[in-house]
This record gives C-alpha cells, sequence and structure tokens, in this order.
C-alpha cells in the first residue's frame, strides 16, 4: 500500500529523517514513537504529501508520490481523499464559519454533491457527538470537541489511511479513553504517533521507532520493544538517573509515559 525507500528529509542544513525504509500494508495499526527532534512530524507530512522526500522515493499503491504528480488532478484528488492527516494542534486546521462548513469544506472541494455532503457530515456529526454544535462557530468549542470535529472532518472523506500526529496529546483522560475506543473499530488503516508510551499497546499492533540519529531503529511488535532497555536506551526513551533515601543514594533507569 505504502512504501518508504531510502527516505531522506532536512531542514536548512539540520537532518530529521536519514535512510528511512517502510512498508505499511492496507489495514494495519502502527504507532509511531520517538523523542522530541527525532522527525515524527516530518514523517507523518511527507505521507501527507505536505512534504516530499529530498531523496528517496515514496510509493502509494505503486504511484510515486511527489510534487510533480500532484498537478495530475485525477491522481491529487484521488489521494486528498484517501490519505489524511490529524494535526496534533486542532486550532490550525479550524477556519470555517460554522462546524457544518467545517465538515463540509473537503467534501465541496472535491466536487461531491451538496445532498452527500449533508448526509455524511449529520452522519459523522452524530457518531461524534457533534449535531448541537453545527450552527455554531467551531472556535468556542473545547479542545476535546475541537479534536473530535477535526478528526470527522477527516472521516466524512471515508479515507484508507489515517495519520495522526499526537491525537491525545490536549485531550482529557475521558476523553482519551473515548478516542483509543474510537480508533480501534476504526476500519481504516493507521499511523499514530505518540508521546505517551502507555497508551502505545491500545493504540496499535505494530510499532516504528525513530531514533535520535533520525534513522527507523525499531519495526515489530509493541510489547517486545516496551520490554527491551537496550532498544529503549537507544531511542532516548529511558534515562537514569539518582534518588536518595535517607542517607541512600542509588540510581535506575525511569520511563516516562509522557516525554
Amino acid at each position: 500500500m505504502i512504501e518508504l525507500s531510502g527516505v531522506f528529509y532536512s531542514y536548512d542544513d539540520e537532518e530529521v529523517l536519514r535512510d528511512i525504509n517502510l512498508t505499511i500494508r492496507e489495514g494495519e495499526r502502527l504507532v509511531l514513537l520517538g523523542i522530541n527532534g527525532s522527525g515524527k512530524t516530518t514523517l507523518l507530512k511527507i505521507l501527507n504529501a505536505l512534504l516530499f522526500p529530498q531523496k528517496g522515493i515514496y510509493t502509494y499503491f505503486g504511484v510515486r508520490v511527489e510534487k510533480g504528480k500532484l498537478k495530475d488532478r485525477e491522481f491529487t484528488k484521488k489521494f486528498r481523499k484517501e490519505v489524511v492527516l490529524l494535526f496534533q494542534n486542532p486550532d490550525v486546521m479550524l477556519f470555517n464559519p460554522t462546524v457544518y462548513d467545517e465538515m463540509a469544506f473537503s467534501l465541496r472541494q472535491l466536487g461531491f454533491g451538496e445532498r452527500e455532503i449533508r448526509e455524511r457530515v449529520l452522519y459523522w456529526a452524530d457518531r461524534f457527538g457533534l449535531l448541537p454544535y453545527l450552527d455554531r462557530t467551531p472556535f468556542r468549542l473545547s479542545g476535546g470537541q475541537k479534536q473530535k470535529l477535526c478528526l470527522a472532518c477527516l472521516l466524512v472523506l471515508e479515507p484508507k489511511v489515517l495519520l495522526l500526529d499526537e491525537p491525545t496529546a490536549n485531550l482529557d483522560p475521558k476523553t482519551t479513553g473515548w478516542l483509543v475506543d474510537f480508533l480501534y473499530d476504526l476500519k481504516v488503516t493507521t499511523l499514530v504517533s505518540t508521546h505517551n508510551l502507555s497508551l502505545a499497546p491500545e493504540l496499535g499492533d505494530r510499532l516504528i521507532v525513530l531514533g535520535e540519529d533520525h534513522t527507523l531503529i525499531y519495526d515489530g511488535r509493541v510489547e517486545e520493544f516496551l520490554k527491551d532497555e537496550d532498544k529503549m536506551l537507544k531511542a532516548g526513551l529511558l534515562h537514569r538517573h539518582r534518588h536518595k533515601h535517607g542517607d541512600k543514594e542509588h540510581s535506575h533507569y525511569h520511563l516516562h509515559d509522557h516525554l
């Protein structure tokens, strides 16, 4: 479905992705881990074709995704409908006057008829508990409601690939639990980046980890990685520091849920 081969990316002279090789099969649920600055968001933007590999190749169902290819209107329409990205901060995705218009925007841009648009908007607004807010401005919603709205705006497209950049970062525990359950039942390919290590096993079955050197250092089962101290240390997700207990001092490894 998706394949990255030898992908590199730099901002000015700062390398953020180095020789990334990754295959994603249809229907997989993946989790993306890495410390701040390891390249997680850049990787998601490349998969969403907001950025393009400076070296290497990205293919989607065998078609190379590159800047020139997006001049092909039919391919672009298909790709933008099928591969979608939820940003960490929902406010950057909201710009329409009402919740309804926000949910209808991408469908209108892609040429859907108003009858189908209304059917899809009402269906997903109901799924996300947003029906009472359709005529309201999205900017006055709570943080959790904004996150739900942004996700609904993507799912109205009925995508094949859902990319989520730290979707639980601004959510309370109740809404986080709701999101985990919702994603578990969603029948699309998902790649979720997170800083919450305790949530990783609940967000996917396969884990990919970017190291401090911006390479892909792990690709496998979530549980196996979380048991391997050497791999955790290499990823910078485990650290050692000292503790005092009375007159005694000792040090041991610590794993933090939020990096």
